[in-house]
Protein backbone atom coordinates (compact mmCIF):
# COMPACT_ATOMS: atom_id res chain seq x y z
CA UNK A 1 0.00 0.00 0.00
CA UNK A 2 2.78 2.53 1.00
CA UNK A 3 4.40 1.47 -2.26
CA UNK A 4 1.49 2.25 -4.58
CA UNK A 5 0.90 5.46 -2.42
CA UNK A 6 4.47 6.71 -2.82
CA UNK A 7 4.48 5.96 -6.51
CA UNK A 8 1.38 7.84 -7.52
CA UNK A 9 2.37 11.19 -5.11
CA UNK A 10 5.90 11.32 -7.29
CA UNK A 11 4.27 11.03 -10.24
CA UNK A 12 1.87 13.91 -9.47
CA UNK A 13 4.62 15.64 -7.99
CA UNK A 14 6.71 15.20 -10.73
CA UNK A 15 3.89 16.94 -12.89
CA UNK A 16 3.34 19.78 -10.79
CA UNK A 17 7.11 20.30 -10.60
CA UNK A 18 7.59 19.90 -14.25
CA UNK A 19 4.47 22.33 -15.54
CA UNK A 20 6.01 25.24 -12.78
CA UNK A 21 9.38 24.68 -14.36
CA UNK A 22 7.79 25.34 -17.82
CA UNK A 23 6.28 28.35 -16.57
CA UNK A 24 9.46 30.16 -15.17
CA UNK A 25 10.50 31.76 -18.50
CA UNK A 26 7.52 31.89 -20.29
CA UNK A 27 6.95 35.66 -19.71
CA UNK A 28 10.45 36.34 -21.23
CA UNK A 29 10.41 37.83 -24.67
CA UNK A 30 12.75 38.06 -27.60
CA UNK A 31 15.62 41.22 -26.52
CA UNK A 32 15.57 43.90 -29.61
CA UNK A 33 18.41 43.32 -31.68
CA UNK A 34 21.24 45.41 -31.42
CA UNK A 35 21.63 48.39 -34.25
CA UNK A 36 25.03 47.20 -35.02
CA UNK A 37 25.30 43.52 -34.43
CA UNK A 38 22.47 42.84 -36.22
CA UNK A 39 24.38 44.39 -39.63
CA UNK A 40 27.20 41.79 -39.30
CA UNK A 41 24.74 39.01 -38.34
CA UNK A 42 22.74 39.86 -41.90
CA UNK A 43 26.09 40.27 -43.34
CA UNK A 44 27.07 36.50 -41.68
CA UNK A 45 24.04 35.39 -43.77
CA UNK A 46 24.69 36.93 -46.84
CA UNK A 47 25.85 34.17 -49.30
CA UNK A 48 26.84 36.93 -52.30
CA UNK A 49 30.43 36.80 -52.98
CA UNK A 50 31.10 40.39 -53.28
CA UNK A 51 29.10 41.23 -49.79
CA UNK A 52 30.76 44.60 -48.11
CA UNK A 53 30.70 45.12 -44.30
CA UNK A 54 30.88 48.79 -43.47
CA UNK A 55 29.00 48.16 -39.95
CA UNK A 56 31.51 46.89 -37.68
CA UNK A 57 33.89 49.77 -35.75
CA UNK A 58 37.43 48.48 -36.03
CA UNK A 59 39.79 48.42 -38.80
CA UNK A 60 40.04 46.57 -41.53
CA UNK A 61 42.37 45.96 -44.57
CA UNK A 62 41.84 46.43 -48.19
CA UNK A 63 40.20 42.65 -48.33
CA UNK A 64 38.05 43.84 -45.08
CA UNK A 65 39.70 41.41 -42.82
CA UNK A 66 41.16 42.10 -39.45
CA UNK A 67 44.78 43.84 -39.18
CA UNK A 68 47.22 42.07 -36.36
CA UNK A 69 49.44 45.17 -35.69
CA UNK A 70 53.73 44.44 -36.00
CA UNK A 71 53.98 46.01 -32.44
CA UNK A 72 51.37 43.09 -31.07
CA UNK A 73 53.13 40.51 -32.75
CA UNK A 74 56.71 41.72 -30.91
CA UNK A 75 54.87 42.00 -27.94
CA UNK A 76 53.28 38.55 -28.47
CA UNK A 77 56.75 36.87 -28.83
CA UNK A 78 57.98 38.64 -25.12
CA UNK A 79 55.11 37.01 -23.28
CA UNK A 80 55.14 33.56 -25.06
CA UNK A 81 54.97 30.97 -22.61
CA UNK A 82 54.28 33.01 -19.86
CA UNK A 83 51.67 31.57 -16.89
CA UNK A 84 48.45 33.42 -18.19
CA UNK A 85 45.99 30.53 -15.76
CA UNK A 86 46.26 33.07 -12.83
CA UNK A 87 44.59 36.48 -12.34
CA UNK A 88 46.79 39.51 -13.20
CA UNK A 89 49.32 40.51 -11.01
CA UNK A 90 48.95 43.80 -9.07
CA UNK A 91 52.42 45.17 -10.30
CA UNK A 92 51.33 44.34 -14.12
CA UNK A 93 47.93 46.20 -13.41
CA UNK A 94 49.13 48.70 -11.77
CA UNK A 95 51.81 49.66 -15.19
CA UNK A 96 48.78 49.43 -17.23
CA UNK A 97 47.20 51.82 -15.52
CA UNK A 98 49.66 54.11 -15.40
CA UNK A 99 50.75 54.03 -18.93
CA UNK A 100 47.05 54.33 -20.10
CA UNK A 101 46.57 58.04 -18.03
CA UNK A 102 49.96 59.35 -19.90
CA UNK A 103 48.11 58.63 -23.08
CA UNK A 104 45.33 60.35 -21.36
CA UNK A 105 47.46 63.39 -19.56
CA UNK A 106 50.20 63.54 -20.90
CA UNK A 107 53.83 61.98 -19.86
CA UNK A 108 54.95 64.36 -18.12
CA UNK A 109 51.93 65.20 -16.10
CA UNK A 110 51.83 66.23 -12.66
CA UNK A 111 48.12 64.19 -12.21
CA UNK A 112 50.61 61.26 -12.56
CA UNK A 113 53.94 62.53 -10.24
CA UNK A 114 51.11 62.99 -7.43
CA UNK A 115 49.00 60.39 -7.85
CA UNK A 116 45.82 62.45 -8.17
CA UNK A 117 43.73 59.71 -10.49
CA UNK A 118 41.69 56.50 -9.42
CA UNK A 119 42.80 54.04 -12.43
CA UNK A 120 41.52 50.36 -12.42
CA UNK A 121 41.77 48.14 -15.96
CA UNK A 122 38.45 47.66 -17.69
CA UNK A 123 37.21 45.03 -19.90
CA UNK A 124 37.82 47.64 -22.59
CA UNK A 125 36.03 50.73 -23.09
CA UNK A 126 32.02 49.38 -22.76
CA UNK A 127 33.24 47.64 -19.16
CA UNK A 128 34.84 51.19 -18.12
CA UNK A 129 31.67 52.68 -19.49
CA UNK A 130 29.62 50.87 -17.18
CA UNK A 131 31.82 50.68 -14.07
CA UNK A 132 31.68 54.58 -14.01
CA UNK A 133 27.85 54.42 -14.54
CA UNK A 134 27.58 52.44 -11.93
CA UNK A 135 30.42 54.64 -9.92
CA UNK A 136 27.54 57.49 -10.97
CA UNK A 137 24.66 55.83 -9.32
CA UNK A 138 25.97 54.71 -6.37
CA UNK A 139 27.75 58.43 -5.13
CA UNK A 140 25.17 60.78 -6.85
CA UNK A 141 21.64 58.80 -6.54
CA UNK A 142 19.20 60.59 -8.42
CA UNK A 143 21.90 61.98 -11.06
CA UNK A 144 21.17 62.00 -14.97
CA UNK A 145 23.61 61.48 -17.93
CA UNK A 146 23.44 63.72 -20.86
CA UNK A 147 24.46 62.43 -23.93
CA UNK A 148 25.16 63.73 -27.86
CA UNK A 149 22.25 63.73 -30.15
CA UNK A 150 23.20 61.07 -31.42
CA UNK A 151 25.55 58.92 -29.63
CA UNK A 152 27.22 54.93 -29.72
CA UNK A 153 24.26 53.21 -29.49
CA UNK A 154 25.34 51.19 -26.48
CA UNK A 155 26.20 54.17 -24.50
CA UNK A 156 21.96 54.50 -23.82
CA UNK A 157 22.18 50.40 -22.88
CA UNK A 158 25.42 50.74 -20.08
CA UNK A 159 23.67 53.84 -18.33
CA UNK A 160 20.11 52.55 -18.50
CA UNK A 161 21.13 49.24 -17.06
CA UNK A 162 23.04 51.31 -14.24
CA UNK A 163 19.48 52.94 -13.43
CA UNK A 164 20.81 56.32 -14.94
CA UNK A 165 18.37 58.54 -16.45
CA UNK A 166 19.17 59.36 -19.87
CA UNK A 167 19.28 63.04 -21.17
CA UNK A 168 20.35 64.33 -25.02
CA UNK A 169 21.80 67.17 -25.65
CA UNK A 170 22.24 68.67 -29.37
CA UNK A 171 25.60 68.11 -31.31
CA UNK A 172 25.02 66.72 -34.76
CA UNK A 173 23.61 69.31 -37.39
CA UNK A 174 21.87 66.84 -40.68
CA UNK A 175 21.84 69.56 -43.00
CA UNK A 176 25.63 70.85 -42.77
CA UNK A 177 26.52 67.39 -41.67
CA UNK A 178 28.76 69.29 -38.74
CA UNK A 179 28.37 70.44 -35.25
CA UNK A 180 25.52 72.15 -33.97
CA UNK A 181 28.04 74.41 -32.04
CA UNK A 182 25.21 76.98 -30.62
CA UNK A 183 22.47 74.91 -29.79
CA UNK A 184 24.96 72.27 -27.67
CA UNK A 185 26.22 75.88 -25.99
CA UNK A 186 22.66 76.46 -25.21
CA UNK A 187 22.00 72.63 -23.64
CA UNK A 188 25.25 72.64 -21.24
CA UNK A 189 23.93 76.47 -20.56
CA UNK A 190 20.61 75.25 -19.27
CA UNK A 191 21.68 71.82 -17.81
CA UNK A 192 20.93 72.18 -13.62
CA UNK A 193 24.09 73.34 -12.41
CA UNK A 194 26.72 70.18 -11.34
CA UNK A 195 25.49 67.74 -14.57
CA UNK A 196 27.21 64.91 -15.92
CA UNK A 197 28.06 64.58 -19.26
CA UNK A 198 29.32 61.82 -21.77
CA UNK A 199 31.46 62.97 -23.77
CA UNK A 200 33.55 62.10 -27.15
CA UNK A 201 37.25 63.76 -27.11
CA UNK A 202 38.11 62.53 -30.55
CA UNK A 203 36.94 61.05 -33.83
CA UNK A 204 32.75 61.35 -32.47
CA UNK A 205 30.91 57.95 -32.70
CA UNK A 206 28.99 58.12 -35.19
CA UNK A 207 28.93 61.41 -36.68
CA UNK A 208 33.05 61.69 -36.92
CA UNK A 209 31.92 65.25 -36.24
CA UNK A 210 34.54 67.23 -33.44
CA UNK A 211 34.59 70.22 -31.84
CA UNK A 212 37.83 72.65 -33.05
CA UNK A 213 40.06 73.58 -30.44
CA UNK A 214 39.05 77.20 -29.88
CA UNK A 215 34.90 75.44 -29.30
CA UNK A 216 36.56 72.74 -26.76
CA UNK A 217 37.94 76.06 -24.85
CA UNK A 218 34.75 77.20 -24.69
CA UNK A 219 32.89 74.25 -23.87
CA UNK A 220 35.40 73.52 -21.07
CA UNK A 221 35.14 77.39 -19.47
CA UNK A 222 31.43 76.89 -19.52
CA UNK A 223 31.58 73.49 -18.19
CA UNK A 224 33.66 74.75 -15.24
CA UNK A 225 30.95 77.99 -14.69
CA UNK A 226 28.17 75.28 -14.34
CA UNK A 227 30.08 72.98 -12.31
CA UNK A 228 29.33 70.07 -14.81
CA UNK A 229 31.15 66.90 -14.25
CA UNK A 230 32.64 65.51 -18.13
CA UNK A 231 32.82 61.90 -18.78
CA UNK A 232 35.26 61.44 -21.89
CA UNK A 233 35.20 58.13 -23.72
CA UNK A 234 38.26 57.70 -25.83
CA UNK A 235 37.51 54.89 -27.47
CA UNK A 236 39.61 56.23 -30.99
CA UNK A 237 42.38 57.94 -29.65
CA UNK A 238 45.25 58.17 -32.70
CA UNK A 239 42.65 57.74 -35.09
CA UNK A 240 41.17 61.55 -35.88
CA UNK A 241 44.36 63.04 -36.86
CA UNK A 242 47.02 59.84 -36.12
CA UNK A 243 48.56 61.95 -33.39
CA UNK A 244 47.99 60.47 -29.45
CA UNK A 245 48.44 63.69 -28.20
CA UNK A 246 46.77 65.69 -30.31
CA UNK A 247 43.85 63.33 -30.00
CA UNK A 248 43.82 63.49 -25.87
CA UNK A 249 44.08 67.67 -26.47
CA UNK A 250 40.67 68.09 -25.65
CA UNK A 251 40.23 66.48 -22.28
CA UNK A 252 43.66 68.57 -21.57
CA UNK A 253 42.20 71.58 -22.48
CA UNK A 254 38.84 70.42 -19.26
CA UNK A 255 42.08 69.75 -17.30
CA UNK A 256 43.96 73.09 -17.63
CA UNK A 257 40.93 74.81 -16.50
CA UNK A 258 40.54 72.90 -13.84
CA UNK A 259 37.22 70.57 -14.01
CA UNK A 260 37.97 67.49 -12.93
CA UNK A 261 36.69 64.25 -15.32
CA UNK A 262 36.55 61.05 -15.69
CA UNK A 263 37.76 58.59 -19.11
CA UNK A 264 36.85 55.25 -20.44
CA UNK A 265 39.78 54.08 -22.61
CA UNK A 266 39.90 51.18 -25.03
CA UNK A 267 42.52 49.48 -27.12
CA UNK A 268 40.01 47.43 -29.00
CA UNK A 269 40.24 49.60 -31.90
CA UNK A 270 44.05 51.53 -31.76
CA UNK A 271 45.57 48.05 -30.86
CA UNK A 272 43.61 46.03 -33.15
CA UNK A 273 42.84 43.60 -29.74
CA UNK A 274 38.81 44.22 -29.86
CA UNK A 275 38.90 40.22 -29.00
CA UNK A 276 41.10 40.71 -25.69
CA UNK A 277 38.64 43.46 -24.21
CA UNK A 278 41.75 45.76 -22.65
CA UNK A 279 40.76 48.94 -21.26
CA UNK A 280 41.01 51.44 -18.39
CA UNK A 281 39.18 53.49 -16.07
CA UNK A 282 40.48 56.41 -14.57
CA UNK A 283 38.92 59.45 -12.83
CA UNK A 284 40.41 62.42 -11.85
CA UNK A 285 40.93 63.75 -8.11
CA UNK A 286 41.43 67.02 -6.07
CA UNK A 287 44.11 64.64 -4.18
CA UNK A 288 46.41 61.46 -3.64
CA UNK A 289 44.11 60.78 -0.69
CA UNK A 290 41.05 60.96 -2.73
CA UNK A 291 42.09 58.59 -5.56
CA UNK A 292 42.70 55.86 -3.31
CA UNK A 293 39.61 56.01 -1.89
CA UNK A 294 37.60 56.45 -5.32
CA UNK A 295 39.83 53.27 -6.85
CA UNK A 296 38.85 51.36 -3.74
CA UNK A 297 35.26 51.55 -4.65
CA UNK A 298 35.95 51.21 -8.33
CA UNK A 299 37.80 47.91 -7.47
CA UNK A 300 34.68 47.18 -5.37
CA UNK A 301 32.34 47.30 -8.02
CA UNK A 302 34.38 45.51 -10.94
CA UNK A 303 35.44 42.76 -8.25
CA UNK A 304 30.84 42.20 -8.45
CA UNK A 305 30.40 42.53 -11.81
CA UNK A 306 33.71 40.32 -13.75
CA UNK A 307 36.29 40.39 -10.46
CA UNK A 308 39.63 40.78 -12.52
CA UNK A 309 39.78 40.97 -16.35
CA UNK A 310 41.47 38.27 -18.59
CA UNK A 311 45.01 38.45 -18.04
CA UNK A 312 46.48 38.13 -21.68
CA UNK A 313 45.68 41.40 -23.41
CA UNK A 314 46.74 43.72 -20.06
CA UNK A 315 50.34 41.93 -20.85
CA UNK A 316 50.05 42.70 -24.29
CA UNK A 317 48.80 46.44 -23.73
CA UNK A 318 51.32 47.00 -20.68
CA UNK A 319 54.16 45.44 -22.73
CA UNK A 320 53.65 47.28 -25.61
CA UNK A 321 53.26 50.98 -23.72
CA UNK A 322 56.63 50.25 -21.26
CA UNK A 323 58.77 49.04 -23.89
CA UNK A 324 59.99 52.66 -25.58
CA UNK A 325 60.76 50.68 -28.89
CA UNK A 326 57.86 48.89 -29.35
CA UNK A 327 55.81 52.10 -28.24
CA UNK A 328 57.28 53.56 -30.55
CA UNK A 329 56.32 51.10 -33.18
CA UNK A 330 52.56 51.22 -31.90
CA UNK A 331 52.76 54.89 -32.48
CA UNK A 332 53.86 54.72 -36.10
CA UNK A 333 51.53 52.25 -36.93
CA UNK A 334 48.64 54.26 -35.46
CA UNK A 335 49.57 57.03 -37.62
CA UNK A 336 49.74 54.68 -40.33
CA UNK A 337 46.19 53.45 -40.08
CA UNK A 338 44.63 57.12 -39.62
CA UNK A 339 46.55 58.23 -42.86
CA UNK A 340 44.78 55.10 -44.70
CA UNK A 341 41.82 56.09 -43.28
CA UNK A 342 42.19 59.71 -44.37
CA UNK A 343 43.03 58.54 -47.85
CA UNK A 344 39.88 56.72 -48.17
CA UNK A 345 37.53 59.22 -47.59
CA UNK A 346 39.21 61.54 -50.18
CA UNK A 347 38.93 58.64 -52.75
CA UNK A 348 35.48 58.21 -51.69
CA UNK A 349 34.52 61.91 -52.40
CA UNK A 350 36.48 62.11 -55.21
CA UNK A 351 34.77 59.05 -56.87
CA UNK A 352 31.36 60.15 -55.73
CA UNK A 353 32.06 63.64 -57.48
CA UNK A 354 33.18 62.27 -60.81
CA UNK A 355 29.98 60.06 -60.59
CA UNK A 356 28.63 64.08 -61.34
CA UNK A 357 25.90 63.68 -58.13
CA UNK A 358 24.09 66.45 -57.49
CA UNK A 359 24.80 66.15 -53.95
CA UNK A 360 27.68 67.84 -51.30
CA UNK A 361 30.23 65.33 -50.28
CA UNK A 362 32.46 67.71 -48.58
CA UNK A 363 30.96 66.52 -45.28
CA UNK A 364 33.63 62.80 -46.08
CA UNK A 365 36.28 64.65 -45.59
CA UNK A 366 35.64 67.17 -43.04
CA UNK A 367 34.60 64.43 -40.71
CA UNK A 368 37.36 62.60 -38.92
CA UNK A 369 38.17 59.30 -37.66
CA UNK A 370 36.42 55.83 -37.72
CA UNK A 371 33.54 56.28 -39.06
CA UNK A 372 31.51 58.95 -42.06
CA UNK A 373 28.19 59.61 -41.03
CA UNK A 374 26.78 59.51 -44.66
CA UNK A 375 23.51 60.96 -44.34
CA UNK A 376 22.17 58.51 -45.97
CA UNK A 377 18.19 57.64 -45.01
CA UNK A 378 17.11 54.54 -43.84
CA UNK A 379 15.40 53.46 -47.09
CA UNK A 380 18.76 54.57 -49.42
CA UNK A 381 20.58 52.42 -46.15
CA UNK A 382 17.65 49.02 -47.47
CA UNK A 383 18.30 49.89 -50.74
CA UNK A 384 22.14 49.60 -50.93
CA UNK A 385 22.08 46.64 -48.84
CA UNK A 386 19.38 44.48 -50.88
CA UNK A 387 20.42 45.74 -54.18
CA UNK A 388 24.24 45.90 -53.96
CA UNK A 389 25.25 43.61 -51.00
CA UNK A 390 26.37 46.64 -48.64
CA UNK A 391 25.81 47.00 -44.90
CA UNK A 392 26.13 49.89 -42.67
CA UNK A 393 23.64 50.99 -39.59
CA UNK A 394 20.24 52.00 -40.55
CA UNK A 395 21.44 55.84 -39.49
CA UNK A 396 24.25 55.58 -42.41
CA UNK A 397 27.41 55.47 -40.43
CA UNK A 398 29.76 53.67 -42.28
CA UNK A 399 33.44 52.32 -41.41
Amino acid sequence: MWKCFLTRTSRCFSTSAGNKALKWWDHVAPAPKDPITSVTEAFLADTSPTKINLGVGAYRDDEGKPVVLQCVREAEAKIAGCDFLESVSSAVSSKLVEESVKLVYGKNSDIIKEGRFAGVQALSGTGACRLFAEFQRRFYPGSQIYMTDPTWSNHHNIWRDALVPERTFHYYHPDSKGLNFSALMDDVKNAPDGSFFLLHPCAHNPTGVDPTEEQWREISYLFKVKNHFPFFDMAYQGFASGDLDRDAQSIRIFVEDGNLIGCAQSFAKNMGLYGHRVGCLNVLCNDAKQAVAIKSQLQQIARAMYSSPPVHGILLVSGILSDPSMKALWVEEVKVMANRIQSLRTTLRKSLEQLSSSLNWEHITNQVGMFCFSGLTPEQVDRLQRGFHIYMTLDGRMR
